[in-house]
């Protein structure tokens, strides 16, 4: 048995490109997260699904259409060794789970990473139909049915894993919705032990935490009522509650939305960076209209990059030499990566020489036409929309211009899949295409075909600079920029995700275009500033040689990028970030709850449930403000006195406030105390600003009512406020 630590639930991990298992971005951060923890002995298990067909295979034809190819993964060529995982009596270990009325069986494949065991589900069992065999094939099918059914399989059947695999998790770690089903099954579990469903669902909320990665309301998982019908219609009444109650933990708009459920079943919910929190606040107030977006319950902590697996082998012998001897068990240390500013200016530009060179030679770009190798400049993503890859070709007369400079020579190489249900995604690589064999643009604009973690690490050791341009607040994160940055090569972006916290002014460049106004006027601000950073500032410095074959200006420039950088924007600091901000308390906390058989769970429970009952009482009756007077609370200060109605609610069991904006996008909360009750249920309560010479009480000032309790997670866990 193995007791404790966390267990982090992906539906993608990306170790290697050997095992083609991930898609992008959230895929690669979930390998480097369990990477670091491998690396920092944090006692982690990896739960998620091998993909017999992994994802999918990029080949570019003639016309420029992107072919999907699906080979199946070879278990033989990985790097990491995968080995099927059996039981005491070396039988494969299957698993049965509950999908649309029938039993479907799953075996798991395992990945040793020092000490953290990967766990990957797989139904392709001979004890399964053809179609159930097949239901794990590919990785984000657009099937709404096949995808139910991973999700499910992710879910429930990774719980049933750990559960058959005696490892209690302390902490559940969801990383993103996709396997959310996973609280399910653990309070089914509560259940066939005769724990109530409230009781059970707070005892898992309280170890279960949420990472959301993504920024768009359209980028959640979304199923049909009817669906969650048809695929859990046997499964309701195991949980110990009915169906309603069941569907209301996720229900929005008329549909199950995953990430409603994941936030509704978790007691920290966290984004990807600090701008990403703000946006996910912005999209969860839209759900929750009375709470003000400042105080919706999001924290954040902001991704970084397993430096092991990114760090291009020649630089990572250049910093053996000049860094401390055990830097790469200290790499969120400041200190470490100030070494760096001593390496001398050519050791650290013929390194990134060498790493521009291999890249050149493994894509077969044939550059040295040039004589010197141009500036190179990367744009390597997932072909999404909002990425915006043709925002450099806004202006193609301009562009062809800075490109076709014969003195200062620069090339652009692309690369990046589009998933196979994006038609609009698929256009951005034809029309690429066609770009890329006009005249003017020949030999300047290259596409690199099939991108994945093998090209991407190329990539980002051997472009000089690197691009990005989504549209801002699109970007939860982002990550490939971070990996640049290690590597010395400079970012080129626009100030969302990450880069708002990374950017300093001498680390890199901003593309500092419009912040409102519609789409149209954003890129057309946008693409301006990005020709004026190319013409005037970036393109000059990497040709500036004052006579010498360094570029002396810009390798301080990648001096500092990677100094400022390096030491913040990796996995070793994001997972001491989790262990400390977030593993930890959940940790305590689901041990409290669950203790002397669930009381604190079956304690809030009780309360919830009589705060519920009792909320529709609850008004504000009168809210005055008086200026400058004198009150109970003291002279000559800005006073506030409401009448407020608790009915059967104890007026420990709420706080009372005055809300109001500070005019800066923010809010100023004034905590009222009770100063009289006038009859049974209704009190007098009152408090004052402390500053008199604030004057933002005039403008949108209210006063509200919230249940509190010592046992919430945060201030605003029932989702209830009444205002006045």
């Amino acid at each position: 048995m193995q007791n404790g630590g966390v267990a982090y639930f992906s539906a993608e991990f990306g170790l290697d490109e050997s095992l083609p298992i991930y898609s992008g971005g959230l895929g690669i951060l979930a390998g480097d997260h369990i990477k670091a923890a491998a690396d920092m002995n944090i006692p982690l298990t990896g739960v998620g699904i091998f993909y017999g067909n992994g994802y999918f295979q990029q080949r570019i034809d003639d016309g420029g259409s992107q072919q999907h190819l699906f080979p199946e993964v070879d278990l033989e060529a990985s790097a990491y060794p995968v080995q099927l995982l059996r039981d005491d009596k070396g039988q494969p270990l299957i698993i049965a789970v509950p999908l649309n009325g029938r039993q479907v069986y799953a075996k798991a494949w395992f990945v040793q990473l020092g000490s953290v065991t990967l766990y990957l589900l797989n139904t392709d069992v001979e004890s399964n139909s053809g179609s159930d065999r097949r239901l794990t094939d590919k990785l984000y099918p657009t099937d709404h049915d096949v995808r139910i059914s991973q999700e499910i399989i992710l879910g429930i059947g990774g719980a049933r894993l750990l559960a058959a695999l005696d490892i209690r998790p302390d902490v559940w770690h969801m990383n993103e919705g996709h396997c959310a089903f996973l609280t399910l099954e653990r309070i089914r579990m509560l259940s066939a032990e005769g724990v109530p469903f409230e009781t059970a669902l707070e005892a898992v909320k309280a170890s279960t935490v949420f990472t959301t990665h993504t920024p768009v309301p359209a980028g959640h998982d979304v199923f049909s009522i009817d669906m969650m019908d048809r695929y859990f219609g046997d499964y309701y009444w195991q949980l110990g509650t009915d169906r309603e109650r069941v569907l209301s933990l996720g229900r929005l708009g008329g549909a199950f939305n995953m990430t409603r459920f994941a936030v509704s079943t978790s007691s920290k919910v966290n984004g990807v960076s600090k701008l990403h929190g703000d946006v996910t606040r912005e999209m969860f107030h839209r759900w929750m209209p009375h709470i003000p977006k400042q105080d919706i319950p999001v924290d954040s902590v902001t991704n970084g990059i397993h430096v092991g697996t990114w760090l291009a082998s020649g630089m990572k012998e250049l910093f053996d030499r000049h860094l401390p001897s055990d830097w790469t068990v200290r790499t969120a240390e400041q200190e470490v990566w100030a070494a760096v500013r001593h390496i001398p200016h050519n050791e650290l530009w013929e390194e990134h020489q060498r790493a521009k060179s291999k890249m050149l030679q493994e894509f077969g770009l044939p550059l040295t036409t040039f004589g010197e190798e141009p500036l190179i400049i990367g744009f390597a993503r997932r072909f999404a929309t909002y990425k915006r890859a043709l925002l450099i070709f806004s202006d193609p007369e301009r562009l062809a211009r800075i490109l076709g400079d014969q003195d200062r020579p620069v090339c652009l190489v692309f690369a990046g899949k589009a998933h196979p249900a994006d038609g609009p995604g698929q256009d951005l690589i034809r029309k690429l295409v066609e770009l890329s064999r006009e005249e003017r643009f020949k030999g300047r604009v290259y596409i690199v075909e099939n991108y994945a973690m093998d090209k991407a690490k190329k990539l980002v050791q051997g472009v000089d600079v690197w691009l990005n341009t989504p549209v801002k607040p699109m970007e939860a994160s982002g990550t490939s920029g971070q990996k640049a940055a290690l590597n010395g090569v400079l970012n080129c972006s626009v100030l969302d995700g990450w880069w708002v916290e990374g950017y300093n002014g001498r680390n890199g460049w901003a593309i500092e275009g419009a912040t409102d106004g519609d789409l149209e006027h954003q890129t057309k601000q946008d693409s301006k500033a990005l020709y004026r950073l190319l013409e005037e500032e970036i393109i000059p410095l990497f040709y500036k040689r004052d006579d010498q074959t360094v570029p002396m200006e810009w390798v301080n420039l990648m001096k500092e990028s990677i100094c400022s950088l390096a030491p913040v924007f990796n996995t070793h600091r994001m997972v001491s970030e989790y262990w400390h901000k977030v593993y930890v308390p959940a940790s305590e906390r689901g041990k409290r709850f669950a203790a002397d058989n669930f009381e604190v769970a079956s304690r809030v429970a009780a309360y919830k449930q009589f705060i519920r009952n009792n909320w529709s009482g609850v008004r504000v009756r009168k809210a005055d403000i008086m200026a400058d007077q004198s009150s109970r609370i003291g002279l000559n200060k800005t006073a506030f006195r409401a009448e407020i109605q608790l009915g059967a609610i104890w007026h420990k069991d709420v706080r009372v406030e005055a809300v109001g904006s500070d005019g800066h996008c923010g809010i100023w909360k004034v905590k009222l105390e009770p100063v009289q009750q006038q009859a049974k249920g209704l009190y007098v309560y009152e408090g004052a600003y402390p500053d008199v010479s604030i004057n933002l009480w005039k403008a949108n000032v209210n006063v509200r009512v919230t249940p509190i309790s010592p046992d919430f997670a945060n201030d605003f866990e029932m989702e209830l406020s009444a205002w006045g």
